[in-house]
């Protein structure tokens, strides 16, 4: 083994050994390698080539990926001084290599004289797409700008990498700094007991008395939606909506503030843009996607706008009537939202999520899964070991049903101080075809989910059962791929207003009788969920549906806009931006004071700038997909979902996307199987 475990890649990553000061020393010497590969291809005068050119570059700069891919998942789920310093001490000099990377015109000769060459006619499907998509990269990334104008465009991606770090530790920590005290028992009324026990420990492990109450998803949820007192919710909802804002109360700090960020952010996008012959940064990132310009998107988003709004407005209705009529809230206020939907809920359907959360145990959820997955695609999934990077952290192999390892993946549920918010998948290693043979991909699936109370199980709402099946869908696209270049394997490739749909697909079974009833036990009693609860849960399954798309829509339009007409250097700001687009599709409008885009990670801390859009577009691919087994009456029926598997998941980013959906589905997508799913128009 290597002394330093971050350049061990004989098998799984090293998550016992690694430490923050492996950092520098593993990635500085991959960068060295890295640029002197990049070196001796260039030099070489020979025709480019797919093995000694295309191939040996992928092979040659993947374990630089691998490791710089297991730091930035270390700074994600433990974001500790030592950890969050060693990723930022290396973040330059990463940003800096792939910039030149991307700039590099001799590279780029050789990728389009490969193309032009005799040899790319015989190339396999995969091997001409990555070379294909090089080439579109190169394009992007600064390759044709005059030599003069490649120092600047490097400084800005440089800078750009810098600020979406620092955007997300902001948020981090704005989040970490807030807490709730209460002390008064009284306070607490409405709220369920697990909720209440959890916020004892974490007032008993701070060392105060009370009950302690955090912006955490786990604790700041159910407070929204259960608490009775409606000071504490507005307490908790100002707190939570000027995280990484200019207001510092106390628990947020001056530096804190994203709003710079923001802007900088925007003004370097567009500065990108231009340099690159785009009118704005929206073109730039809709280039590898499915969606052809900025205009098409707002009409699609303004189509289904027009669509929801009618429903959103009389969900918005009901809500204040009832409001008033019943809980006696006449000023009715946004943090009065989740708590009177939840009351309006429990009237209407005679059930609440809290009493459905006692049935979803995380050994039976989980179980649960691993049954769909199992029946859908004909594999095994099984507990395997590895060393992970936290307790809570554990380690499964998916199996062909004779025996043949297909993939490996960590499952990490729970919500953590050190981790950073919200649920999502990604890599730790990508299937390629190898010198020693096929590399079996490895993945990362992570939640923030709250942990087990006492020596109970965890329990989950069913939206945070949606929410694992939601990453599970991600996960399978990159584990069951059958794709030999790396480029091109798994989601690698796969446009990005197209990668949501096999998330969004498994979603589907959380919905499905036969599924929820072998994936649910009772957490005292261990008794199934009833019928009869199940069947209310249906009902009211498109609950408020036009409220929550017309929110998805206020943040896609906000997106899209601020990438494509706003101008960063004018007079008006995003919040103002904001308040027209709400104008436009909104029916809840927070208070002025509300400071949404500073905790927008998407777009700010991630990758969806310009492209939130695409969890919409993609539910239109999802919901159509799904059809098909609902066309087949029975949602595994083994013909389909042995075609969802080799024309989807497997193929990856093969082809393009619509060529896949066409070839699983036989002809193009539909919203209409959208509108029926969301209860916006009759099955």
């Amino acid at each position: 083994m290597n002394a330093n475990p971050l350049l061990d890649f004989s098998d799984l990553p090293r998550f016992d050994l690694v430490q923050p000061e492996h950092v520098k020393p593993a990635i500085e010497s991959l960068l060295t390698a890295g640029r002197d590969l990049i070196e001796r291809l260039t030099a070489d005068t020979t025709p480019a080539t797919w093995p000694d050119f295309a191939g040996a570059l992928a092979t040659g700069l993947e374990p630089f990926g691998r490791a710089w891919g297991i730091v930035g998942h270390l700074h994600s789920v433990n974001d500790v001084p030592a950890w969050r310093e060693a990723y930022n001490e290396m973040l330059p000099e990463v940003s800096r290599f792939y910039a030149e990377l991307g700039q590099n015109l001799k590279l780029f000769e050789k990728y389009k004289a490969l193309r032009a060459s005799p040899e790319y006619a015989t190339l396999t499907r995969e091997q001409k797409k990555v070379v294909d998509n090089e080439v579109r990269d190169f394009r992007l990334s600064g390759a044709e700008l005059p030599e003069e104008q490649k120092p600047r465009f490097q400084a800005i991606m440089e800078e750009l990498s810098q600020l979406a770090a620092k955007f997300s530790e902001n948020l981090l920590d704005a989040t970490n700094a807030f807490a709730e005290i209460v002390t008064d028992e009284a306070r607490l009324a409405g709220l369920p007991d697990d909720v209440k026990q959890a916020a004892r420990d974490a007032a008993a492990k701070a060392g105060v008395a009370g009950w302690k109450f955090t912006l955490h998803a786990p604790s700041y949820g159910p407070v929204m939606q259960y608490a009775d007192d409606r000071e504490l919710r507005a307490r908790m909802y100002r707190a939570y909506a000027t995280r990484a804002a200019e207001f510092h109360d106390g628990s947020s700090k001056p530096e804190w503030d994203n709003t710079p960020v923001i802007r900088r952010m925007l003004e370097l996008r567009r500065e990108d843009a231009q340099m690159l012959g785009y009118r704005n940064f929206a073109e730039v990132s809709l280039v590898p996607k499915m969606a052809d310009t900025p205009e098409q998107v707002l009409a699609f988003l303004r189509e289904l706008a027009a669509k929801a709004k009618p429903f959103a407005e009389k969900d918005m209705a009901e809500l204040l009537a009832f409001a008033s009529d019943e809980l006696g809230i006449a000023d009715f206020q946004p943090w009065d939202a989740a708590y009177v939907s939840e009351k309006l809920l429990q009237a209407r359907y005679a059930f609440s999520e809290q009493e459905v959360k006692q049935y979803f145990t995380e050994p039976k959820v989980v179980a649960g899964l691993f049954q769909v997955i199992e029946s859908l695609f004909n594999v095994r999934v099984k507990p395997d070991s590895a060393p992970v990077w936290h307790e809570d952290v554990r380690f499964y192999r998916i199996e062909t049903p004779a025996g043949d390892l297909v993939g490996q993946f960590y499952m990490d549920l729970y919500a953590r101080e050190t981790k950073r918010g919200g649920a999502w998948m990604d890599e730790a290693r990508a299937r390629r075809r190898a010198a020693g043979g096929i590399q079996k991909p490895i993945a990362y699936l992570n939640c923030n989910f709250a942990r087990p109370v006492g020596d109970k199980p965890a329990t989950f709402t069913h939206d945070e059962v949606t929410t694992l099946f939601h990453e599970s869908g991600h996960g399978l696209h990159h584990l069951l791929t059958r794709g030999e270049e790396l480029g091109v394997s798994g989601i690698h490739g796969v446009e990005w207003d197209a990668v949501e749909l096999p998330s969004q697909f498994m979603e589907n079974y959380c919905w499905e009788w036969d599924v929820l009833q072998g994936m649910t036990a009772h957490v005292d009693s261990g008794a199934p969920l009833p019928r009869e609860l199940f069947d209310k849960m249906l009902a009211a399954r498109n609950f408020q549906s036009g409220m929550m798309t017309v929110r998805q829509l206020e943040f896609s339009l906000f997106d899209m806009l601020l990438h494509s007409e706003f101008d960063p250097a004018g007079t008006s700001t995003a919040l103002d931006l904001l308040a027209e687009v709400r104008k436009e599709v909104a029916v809840l409008v927070p208070p002025a004071w509300h400071r949404f885009p500073n905790s927008f990670s998407h777009i700010f801390g991630g990758g969806y700038a310009a492209g939130y859009f695409s969890y919409k577009w993609a539910e239109v691919l999802s919901a159509d997909a799904y059809a098909a087994f609902e066309e087949a009456g029975d949602p595994f029926d083994a013909t389909v979902g042995k075609r969802f598997l080799d024309e989807i998941l497997a193929v990856g980013g093969s082809r393009p996307a619509i060529e896949s959906f066409i070839a699983f589905r036989g002809r193009e997508p539909s919203v209409d199987a959208l509108l029926r799913h969301s209860g916006m128009i009759a099955a």
